[in-house]
């Protein structure tokens, strides 16, 4: 509702009304209404072709027979609704789409719901993907097929819950294209992570919405955990480690999440820590960013022993050391369409911070793919000194936004790098050591005055030496196109080498092989062919090197969603290209002083996440379902039988406030249908042993767990049905229900 500016033009508003007031009334956006809203964050409403008067005098406020003597905070008044949704914005991309809408003044909630694809009707997409941002509201829809027909539709709801399906719009068709899944992290049509080939979820996955509110209590069971549920991000993916759970999860996070918000670190050194039993234990995970906002600040990832790990679609600023670590006996790890940025400012060559990403210590058989680097220093480093090799790892489509070095720094492994744009590159571009073998092809190099470098021979052997000395590494090029005409520009092949050797063997055709006896200059290795062995590499849609800046650049290319919420031109480095590494002071403070626009999820009096686990009407498996009752349901799955049934409770559960909750007298019931098995579990604002419920006519009692501290009485877990309608009711006596968990049951 728009606040008025004075009293006296409220007052004007509210000529010619003639009843008396209704201090039962809820929240309906198809009658013109006033608010008040009162010093305990509740809100009166009034139907103003009901209301007589309003009056106030030194405080006291009088709507009709109604009094408030020193506790009303704000008035506002609404009018009725007239216009269906206003759609601002709608599209499809990459397994995923999305719409943008104007807000009513008077509604709180939106549904929205998607068809075409795996929908033959419009089905309602999870609450959490329903966002406010304050001017407008935002819905993502992800896990889609690749298809031409979808269709977004956009529902306002009243504040009883019912849905004004007489205002509600749809967006035209939508395109949606898959992900590109070409390279070795999907050798043998693997499939990473949580989800598909076709982008849909894998069977039997669980959906995990993370917030900045609920980092710290999302909660799931995990097989061979020692105490279930697992409670917080971290600890649930720390569970994994106990190598008895291969459930896909998608973790899907929402606006912008601070180390702060977390529940724990597994690493001291970069943050969350996602590590399997042994080495390359399949944990089937995806962390995933929701929209183009999504961004975790100040802390990184590490991954260990792990195998089947996706990362794609958010942010990473200010992390601890690394953004993304891969260290130790990792495999089939997809890190693709992220945002690096900055990490901490160390001075000198750690002014930008450490890795953005790295591949270390025997991890193979990686992509990473579709990524966007923004001016950092130490980009990639893929091997450290004690791999065996070759661990093949591709590289492709990444868009290196003024950053420096290591794109990738390779030792002992096999990489493809290819179709990636090298845009104001400080330093080099591609550099391999340590009897590595890379296969440099149709990559754009934009002033990047030494795109190609072999330790200790050719244009590094020129200078004082790049990489510590350490022997060389051959590189076979194709197809790449250099920008000449930048300052201090150096590349020098097989044809024509410098007295220290070449910096690459660029060959006639894609397939030609390099001979054995072309060798480093330093340690004597030779290139080892992976790229021409059919029984290795893998099938890829190759551009010409000049269509490479368009693709990466353009709307489905690096980066997150739409290129994220963060922008940033960088300043035009000609004539400047030996000290354009420098920390960019202006950039820093971007980062710095970063803020998110997100006010929250739609339907929720807590802003964002207080549900803990999401999923909702999607017949995929979505995780666990916490719904309260503070005003109306929190999940549209539940109806109430009577709002006049809602009465105070003012208890917290898992670190959480909740302040009202159904009340089961005579009038008051909670109806919902379920669309699979779950345990369902009632939290009653009550500490008393041995209430019960009615469920459907019949009296249910059952043990639980009385918590005094939060003032709650906990049920034990009750099996209900999938397409079964069920209604709680009073039992024995009154009682007050505050949440329903609604657990899946693992099969």
């Amino acid at each position: 509702m728009k606040q008025l500016s004075s009293i006296f033009a409220l007052l004007a508003l509210m000529v010619g009304m003639n009843a008396q007031a209704q201090s039962d009334v809820t929240q309906d956006a198809t009658k013109n209404q006033v608010q008040l809203e009162l010093t305990d964050g509740t809100s009166k409403y009034y139907n103003t072709a009901d209301v007589q008067k309003l009056a106030f005098d030194n405080g006291k406020v009088t709507a009709g027979q109604d009094q408030y003597l020193n506790n009303v905070t704000s008035i506002s008044f609404a009018k009725a609704i007239t216009a269906k949704v206003n759609i601002t914005e709608a599209k499809g991309w990459l397994e995923s789409a999305y719409v943008k809408f104007d807000l009513y003044d008077n509604i709180r909630k939106y549904n929205v719901y998607v068809k075409g694809g795996q929908y033959s009707d419009f089905t309602q997409i999870d609450r959490e993907l329903v966002r406010n941002y304050g001017t407008y509201g935002r819905a993502d829809v992800v896990g889609l097929k690749a298809g031409t027909d979808y269709q977004l539709r956009v529902v306002p709801v009243n504040g009883d819950g019912t849905e004004l399906t007489a205002f509600a719009s749809e967006t035209g068709l939508l395109e949606v294209k898959n992900y590109s899944r070409e390279g070795f992290a999907f050798k043998n049509d693997y499939e990473p992570g949580a989800y598909k080939a076709d982008g849909t979820l894998k069977a039997g996955a669980k959906v995990l919405y993370v917030t900045k509110d609920n980092a710290k209590t999302i909660s799931t069971d995990v097989a061979g955990a020692t105490q279930n549920p697992c409670v917080g991000l971290q600890a649930i993916i720390a569970a994994y480690e106990k190598g008895q759970d291969q459930t896909p999860i998608a973790f899907r996070f929402i606006g912008l999440i601070k180390k702060a918000d977390l529940d724990a670190i597994g690493s001291s050194e970069e943050g969350i820590q996602v590590k399997g039993r042994k080495a390359d234990s399949e944990l089937n995970l995806t962390f995933e960013g929701i929209g183009d906002d999504a961004t975790i600040y100040g802390f990184g990832f590490l991954i260990r022993n792990s195998k089947s790990v996706e990362f794609r679609n958010f942010g990473i600023m200010r992390c601890m050391d690394d953004g993304l670590s891969l260290d130790t006996d990792n495999s089939n790890i997809w890190i693709h369409h992220m945002d690096f940025f900055y990490g901490p400012n160390g001075g000198g060559d750690h002014a930008k911070g450490d890795g953005s990403c790295d591949v270390k210590s025997d991890s193979k058989l990686v992509t990473v793919s579709y990524n966007r680097f923004w001016d950092t220093g130490k980009t990639n480093m893929f091997g450290m000194k004690s791999e065996s090799g070759p661990n093949y790892i591709s590289y492709d489509h990444n868009w290196f936004d003024h950053s420096d070095s290591r794109h990738p720094r390779v030792r002992t492994m096999s990489v493809h790098v290819w179709n990636n744009y090298f845009d104001n590159c400080a330093k080099y571009g591609v550099g391999a050591t340590s009897g590595a073998s890379v296969f440099v092809e149709n990559n754009y190099f934009l002033k990047t005055k030494k795109p190609i470098l072999s330790s200790m021979q050719g244009t590094d052997a020129l200078g004082s030496g790049t990489f510590s000395d350490e022997d060389g590494g051959m590189i076979k090029a194709f197809g790449n196109y250099f920008d000449k005409t930048i300052a201090n520009f150096r590349y020098y092949t097989q044809s024509n080498p410098t007295t220290t050797g070449y910096d690459a063997y660029e060959t006639a055709t894609r397939n030609e092989q390099i001979p054995a006896t072309e060798v480093t200059k330093q340690g004597g290795t030779s290139y080892n062919n992976f790229d021409t062995d059919a029984s290795l590499m893998y099938n890829y849609d190759v551009v010409a090197a000049e269509n490479v800046p368009a693709l990466v650049t353009g709307y489905y290319g690096a980066g997150r969603m739409n290129h994220g919420d963060f922008t940033y031109t960088f300043p035009d480095n000609v004539g400047n290209d030996d000290t354009d590494s420098a920390y960019d002071s202006t950039l820093g403070g971007l980062l710095d002083n970063y803020q998110t626009s997100l006010l929250g999820i739609f339907g929720e009096e807590r802003s964002s996440g207080d549900e803990g686990e999401g999923g909702s009407d999607d017949p995929t498996p979505e995780g666990t379902i916490l719904a309260s009752f503070d005003s109306t349901p929190s999940h549209s799955m539940f109806t109430i039988g009577s709002t006049s049934s809602y009465g105070d409770g003012k208890i917290t559960y898992n670190g959480t406030y909740y302040k009202k909750g159904v009340k089961f007298d005579s009038k008051g019931s909670i109806t919902f249908t379920p669309k699979k098995d779950y345990q369902m579990t009632l939290i009653l604002g009550t500490a008393k042993v041995g209430r019960n419920v009615k469920i459907n006519g019949t009296q249910t009692t059952v043990g639980g767990t009385e918590n005094t501290e939060g003032a709650y009485y906990e049920m034990e877990k009750i099996l209900i049905n999938k397409d079964t309608e069920y209604t709680l009711t009073k039992g024995s006596a009154e009682g007050l229900v505050m949440l329903i968990k609604l657990e899946p049951v693992t099969e």
